[in-house]
């Protein structure tokens, strides 16, 4: 019998906040400003999910480090300025947490400052205000496990009673070599097919997730 979850560990970007479309869109610019043609597609395999020094040490193998370094720059800044100018929760999120009754917290590739300010604007900063994790805390970025487990030990709960919600196929990756169920949410930038996994549930709606998680 499957143990009750006791912890849901949200991701931010792209699950808490509509984000990740704007993310893929800044790196589609600076990928054309800077010399690398890159598509949405292929921004969405190489970068979502992954952590900013994921992301800045592969533009430096392919750039150099001062190129990356203008571009992790320029990304701070657009992606900031294009949160100021109209970031939403995602779609159905303020309902399921409104119906969630377990424990959360978030653990998100992005730095506690970018999350201050993603979370701040949509309103749902106070909602988690002290149990927010960040990449920066640990030693490996997503895939790997370190920033869910880091989640789960700070919060004082077991892995294997962990539930971790992500919209990244990195972020799947790391919830399963956590020891911890995933539930992949198909709504955003990542497909259905490269969410799913053993031990995956996927879906399409965020209204869903709450009874989701009461039936694992």
């Amino acid at each position: 019998m499957t143990e009750r979850i006791e912890l849901v560990i949200f991701d931010c970007d792209g699950v808490l906040v509509d984000s990740e479309r704007i993310a893929a869109r800044v790196q589609v610019a600076l990928g054309a400003e800077f010399g690398w043609t890159l598509t949405e597609a292929e921004v969405i395999e190489r970068f979502i999910g992954r952590s900013e020094a994921s992301i800045h040490e592969q533009v430096s193998a392919r750039l150099g480090e001062q190129t990356a370094a203008r571009w992790s720059e320029e990304f701070v800044r657009r992606h900031a300025e294009e949160v100021d100018a109209g970031l939403a929760p995602v779609d159905g999120l303020p309902e399921a947490l409104a119906a969630l009754t377990l424990p959360t917290c978030v653990a998100s590739s992005g730095s506690h400052e970018k999350m201050r300010h993603t979370l701040g604007r949509t309103g749902l900063y106070e909602h988690f205000a002290g149990r927010i994790y960040s990449a920066t805390e640990v030693d490996r970025g997503k895939p790997a496990p370190d920033l869910f487990l880091h989640a789960a030990r700070r919060s004082g709960v077991d892995p294997a009673v962990c539930a971790v919600v992500e919209d990244s196929r990195p972020g799947v990756e790391a919830a399963r070599a956590a020891g911890m169920r995933a539930f992949g949410y198909a709504g955003g930038l990542t497909s259905a097919e490269r969410l799913a996994g053993p031990g995956t549930v996927v879906f399409h709606d965020m209204r869903e997730l709450p009874a989701l998680l009461g039936a694992r």
